[in-house]
C-alpha cells in the first residue's frame, strides 16, 4: 500500500512538473511570478517587489531598462534586457501604419495591462498621450509584449515580457498609479547626439532629453506635462545641478565635432534587434528563435527576419546636411567603418553589392544549431564581444557553380561589404539644427536571459504580414 501511495505522488510530481511550463499561458498568465533570480537580485541590490518602477527603452541599442526606487528615495538600475525587436526607423512614431514604435515619455496604468494579448502578456504604452495628440498624431494599440514581432511596437521574448510584466504588476498592486516608460531613438550620450546632430528629428529628441537629464542627475522621475507643442519637465524647473550638466555636455558634444566626429542618419530595413538575438539569427535562421518557445510565441512568427540580417544604412553627411557616402553597417556602433567613410571623397555614395535574389535553405548543420542555443544562455554583451566584420575592401563579383552550404543570412551577410559597390543617388537633404545637450550613460547591468522553456508545440509560421499583424493589434 505504501509503495502504491509512493508511486502515485511521484505521478502526481512529475505531471505537475511537466505541467509547469504551460502553467502561465492560459487563463492564469496574470499571476505569472517574479523568477526567484530576479528576487535574489532585488534582494541584492536592497530592493522589494513593493518599490515603484521606472522603464527605459533605446532603439538603437536595442535594450530596455527596468529600474526601482530604493528606500531612499532615488531610482537604481535592476535590470537590463536585450530587446528583440522593434519596427520602423529611429524617431516618433506619426501616423497609423507607419511601423514606428513610439518615442517619448508615457504613463502605464492598471488599467493598460493585457493578460490575454495574443503575444503572451503584453501592456499598453499610453500612445498617443498628450504630446501626441497635440502633434495631430494617429494610431492605437502601441505595446510592450512578448514574441519577438512588430509593427510598431517594441517586443521582447515571452520569458522577458512575463518577467518585465510581473514586475510591472507587483509595483502597481503596491500602491503606484502609474509606471513612467521614458523610450528614447538611443542613450543620449555626448557620442551618439554628435553623431546625429544633423537629423531632423534633432530638436525633438533635445526636447526628451531635459527629462533625461533631470533623471540622470536626480535620480528620480520628471513630472511631465506639454505646452506650446513640447515636453515640459517639472513645470520647467529642473535644477542647477542639471543646468550644469547640460553645460559640460554642450562642450563634450563640442568637442566630439571638432575632433571630426561625422555626422550621421541610420536607415533601417525595418527595425532592428540586438546583436544576442541577431547572432542566433545568422548562425541558423528564423528558425532558430521560431523554434524556441522562450525567444517567439507560439502563434506568432519573427516579423520580417530578412530585415534584421544586417544592420542599418549609415548616411554621412557634411556640415550642410547634405549626404557626403552611404555604407550599409554590420552595427550602428562601428567606428571602423564611420571613421572609413568620413574619409572617403566627398559626394560619393558607397552601397552594398545586391544579395542573391533567390536562395534556398539548407539543413541546418549541427555546430549552427549548437551555437544558437550557446548564444541564448550567455550574457548578452558576451554576444557583443564577437561583432559581425565585414571587409573594408569592396565585395567583386564572383561567378561560381559550386553550391554553397551555408545559411541564406550567412551568405546574405557575406555580400555586404563596408565601402564600394554601386552608387546611389544622393538621399535628401536633411534639416541642419545643431544637438548640444546630452545626459551622461548610466551604469548597465545586464543579465542573462530567463530560462528557456521547451518547444513542445510546432513551429510558426515564417513571415507574417503587416495586414495580419494589424488585425491583432487590439488584442497585443
Amino acid at each position: 500500500m505504501a509503495a502504491r501511495h509512493f508511486a502515485l505522488v511521484a505521478l502526481v510530481a512529475l505531471t505537475l512538473g511537466a505541467c509547469e511550463e504551460e502553467r502561465y499561458r492560459g487563463s492564469a498568465r496574470h499571476n505569472i511570478p517574479i523568477p526567484s533570480a530576479t528576487y535574489a537580485l532585488m534582494s541584492q541590490k536592497g530592493m522589494s517587489k513593493d518599490q515603484p518602477i521606472l522603464i527605459r527603452s533605446y532603439k538603437k541599442e536595442s535594450e530596455l531598462e527596468v529600474w526601482k526606487r530604493k528606500g531612499d528615495g532615488r531610482y537604481e538600475l535592476l535590470k537590463t534586457y536585450p530587446m528583440c525587436r522593434w519596427s520602423g526607423q529611429l524617431g516618433p512614431k506619426v501616423r497609423e501604419g507607419d511601423r514606428m514604435a513610439p518615442e517619448g515619455f508615457y504613463a502605464i496604468t492598471p488599467g493598460q495591462m493585457n493578460p490575454n494579448s495574443s503575444y503572451y502578456v503584453s501592456f499598453n504604452m499610453g500612445y498617443p498621450n498628450a504630446y501626441d495628440r497635440s502633434h495631430g498624431r494617429t494610431g492605437a494599440h502601441l505595446m510592450v509584449h512578448g514574441a519577438c514581432s512588430s509593427a510598431g511596437c517594441y517586443s521582447m521574448t515571452d520569458d522577458q515580457i512575463g518577467e518585465i510584466y510581473a514586475l510591472v504588476r507587483e509595483a502597481q498592486g503596491a500602491g503606484q498609479k502609474a509606471v513612467q516608460m521614458q523610450a528614447f531613438p538611443f542613450r543620449m550620450t555626448p557620442e551618439n547626439l554628435a553623431k546625429h546632430r544633423l537629423d531632423s528629428n534633432i530638436a525633438f529628441w533635445k526636447n526628451l532629453k531635459e527629462g533625461s537629464d533631470y533623471f540622470e542627475v536626480a535620480k528620480d522621475e520628471p513630472s511631465v506635462g506639454v505646452s506650446g507643442g513640447r515636453y515640459v519637465f517639472n513645470g520647467g524647473n529642473l535644477g542647477g545641478a542639471v543646468a550644469q550638466k547640460r553645460q559640460q555636455d554642450d562642450v563634450q558634444v563640442a568637442a566630439l565635432v571638432a575632433k571630426g566626429t561625422p555626422a550621421v542618419k541610420l536607415i533601417y530595413d525595418d527595425g532592428d534587434q540586438h546583436n544576442s538575438f541577431k547572432q542566433t539569427l545568422v548562425a541558423g535562421g528564423s528558425d532558430s528563435l521560431n523554434k524556441s518557445a522562450s525567444w517567439a510565441s507560439r502563434d506568432v512568427g519573427v516579423s520580417r527576419p530578412d530585415a534584421l540580417t544586417v544592420g542599418p544604412r549609415v548616411v554621412v553627411l557634411d556640415d550642410k546636411g547634405r549626404t557626403k557616402a552611404t555604407v550599409r553597417a554590420a552595427s550602428a556602433d562601428n567606428e571602423a567603418i564611420l571613421a572609413a567613410v568620413a574619409s572617403a571623397p566627398a559626394e560619393v555614395a558607397a552601397t552594398p553589392a545586391a544579395a542573391p535574389a533567390v536562395a534556398t535553405k539548407p539543413a541546418a548543420a549541427p555546430a549552427a544549431a549548437s551555437a544558437a542555443t550557446q548564444v541564448a544562455k550567455v550574457l548578452p554583451s558576451a554576444a557583443q564581444q564577437a561583432p559581425v566584420v565585414a571587409s573594408a575592401v569592396p565585395a567583386a563579383p564572383v561567378a561560381s557553380t559550386v553550391a554553397d552550404n551555408r545559411s541564406f543570412y550567412q551568405r546574405a551577410l557575406s555580400f555586404v561589404p563596408l565601402i564600394g559597390g554601386s552608387a546611389q543617388p544622393a538621399e535628401a537633404p536633411v534639416a541642419a539644427p545643431v544637438a548640444s545637450v546630452v545626459p551622461a550613460k548610466p551604469t548597465n547591468v545586464r543579465t542573462p536571459l530567463p530560462p528557456r522553456r521547451a518547444d513542445t508545440l510546432r513551429t510558426t509560421q515564417l513571415d507574417q504580414s503587416t495586414a495580419a499583424y494589424s488585425s491583432q493589434s487590439a488584442t497585443r
